[in-house]
């Protein structure tokens, strides 16, 4: 048997849909989706098995102007992502079209396409009529060589299939990088992380989203076979320390047991969660922080 195996990085703008392609081709929640922009910091890998193909998504943050040390780290992560590629899939919102930013990918394109293979995925196909779809692909198959083009909703799984399958034809021979039972090669204690980042996003909306980050202290395995995981949000002043904590503490438990359901889903066991708030002014300028997210603190200097 000819195994395949090789690296996919799925590009766009914020909110263009990749971490929820990402979870409908592995199958499970690997890379966090939330309606805000910008919530995927690291490369998160998630694994896609298609025959005697092995796909390895990397999962880069949305494309922007950065403005801040953070936004350039992450906008840095997601065009080495790129870079680091077999095979690059830029997703593309069927409503919005060939926004400012898009173009701002497109022109990225030209720089790391040379002898790579890059897909086009009109993604969120619902919301347009298809006389709006065709002109839209012309115009940018005119503006790049895509080597294919694939309509797609990836919320409800339309034209995902044959993307999978198109991905797994176009991979090089070669065995497999992963366990086959394996799907993300974040570690747990980042992916927990991530899970109550999440639900604190969700929960705060406007409030502070980039203003506080995520980490998992302490992983204790248990005799019962459960878990004891200790986590602190680190936000950046004290003000921000009570909106998290909420009123007599409801927020940071609301947002505790919506964590701890889902951790338990995903490991498919007893999780004890314990959340702390600490105050640290400065994390965003501090390079553990960024390590801890995957990203490079060097890649922040513009």
């Amino acid at each position: 048997m000819t195994t395949r195996a090789g690296f996919i990085a799925l590009i766009g703008e914020p909110n263009a849909g990749k971490s929820t392609l990402l979870n409908r081709m592995v199958g499970a929640k690997v890379s966090i989706v939330t309606h805000k922009v910008q919530t995927t910091r690291a490369r998160i890998r998630g694994v896609a098995m298609e025959g005697d193909a092995q796909l390895v998504f990397v999962d880069t943050p949305g494309l922007f102007k950065p403005r801040r040390r953070l936004d350039r780290a992450m906008v840095a992560a997601a065009w080495g992502g790129a870079a680091d590629a077999d095979v690059v899939v830029l997703m593309v919102e069927a409503h919005r079209g060939i926004t400012e930013g898009v173009e701002r990918i497109l022109e990225g394109l030209e720089e790391i396409g040379q002898g790579r293979t890059i897909a086009l995925a009109i993604n969120k196909i619902d919301k347009v009529p298809s006389e709006k779809l065709l002109a839209l692909t012309s115009d940018l198959n005119a503006r790049f060589p895509f080597a294919e083009t694939f309509m797609i909703s990836a919320e409800k799984g339309r034209g995902v299939d044959d993307l999978r399958k198109w991905l797994a034809s176009k991979l090089p021979e070669g065995p497999w990088l992963y366990p086959e039972d394996q799907i993300a090669d974040l570690p747990l204690r980042m992916i927990a992380a991530e899970m109550t980042r999440e639900k604190l996003t969700l929960r705060l909306h406007q409030e502070l989203p980039y203003q506080l980050t995520v980490e998992t202290e302490n992983w204790e395995e248990r005799k019962d076979g459960s878990a004891k995981i200790d986590q602190v949000i680190y936000v950046m002043r004290d003000g921000h320390k009570g909106i998290v904590l909420g009123k007599r503490g409801e927020t940071i438990k609301a947002v505790s047991q919506a964590a701890r359901a889902e951790l338990e889903e995903f490991l498919d066991r007893k999780i004890h969660l314990f959340l702390q708030v600490k105050v640290r002014p400065n994390w965003l300028e501090e390079s553990e922080r960024y390590s801890e997210m995957g990203l490079d603190f060097k890649d922040g200097n513009g």
